[in-house]
């Protein structure tokens, strides 16, 4: 299943001599994507803006894509914002290789209509600029693991209470010593 909406480019009187270049720019229209269990939502969609050299084997498809994405802060649950900036790289044949090995990143081949897809490498250059740590902000302090508060508005308690319940415990390492007498 796609991440996107195909994202269909014509070749056709755009690229038809080697060294001839052809820049697009333009938007996907998506409301969000996910990563893993991880969803997002997009603010604008994602713009893409790149450029299609025709390297006289294929097509050399270079650029940036930008985006926008909120997801949940994986320290405190609260929404976060993203800024994703990720760089397309791909390389698309006229005809299918004798020796698909050679291509050890990989390829795909222009259709017989002379149109590729760029909906695959729009979709990896997001995912890859998307973090793989969300926070709302650098400093974010989370929940507490005790009462579930955020951490963020203030402290719960929680910590202080459960410090002095270990000291008092028999459970801690050093309980012996709050019987130890050192005034004579």
């Amino acid at each position: 299943m796609a991440l996107f909406d195909p994202v269909l480019i014509e070749l056709a009187d755009h690229i038809e001599n080697p060294g001839d270049s052809y820049p697009v720019a333009g938007t996907v229209d998506a409301p969000s994507y996910s990563v893993g269990e991880k969803e997002f939502a997009l603010d604008d969609g994602i713009s893409y803006d790149v450029v299609l050299t025709h390297t006289g084997d294929g097509v050399l498809v270079t650029g940036l894509v930008r985006a926008g994405a909120t997801g949940a802060c994986d320290l405190c649950l609260e929404p976060a914002h993203i800024d994703i900036a990720g760089e397309i790289q791909e390389y698309y044949l006229f005809e299918e290789p004798d020796d698909p090995d050679a291509y050890e990143d990989g390829f795909e081949v222009v259709s017989p209509e002379r149109v590729i897809d760029l909906s695959g490498p729009i979709a990896d250059a997001v995912i890859m600029d998307t973090p793989f740590v969300v926070l709302c902000r650098p400093d974010c302090k989370g929940l507490c693991p005790t009462c579930g508060a955020n951490l963020n508005e203030g402290p719960c308690g929680c910590a202080g209470r459960e410090a002095e319940k270990r000291a008092m415990s028999d459970d801690n390492p050093f309980a012996v010593l709050k019987n130890l007498k050192l005034d004579d």
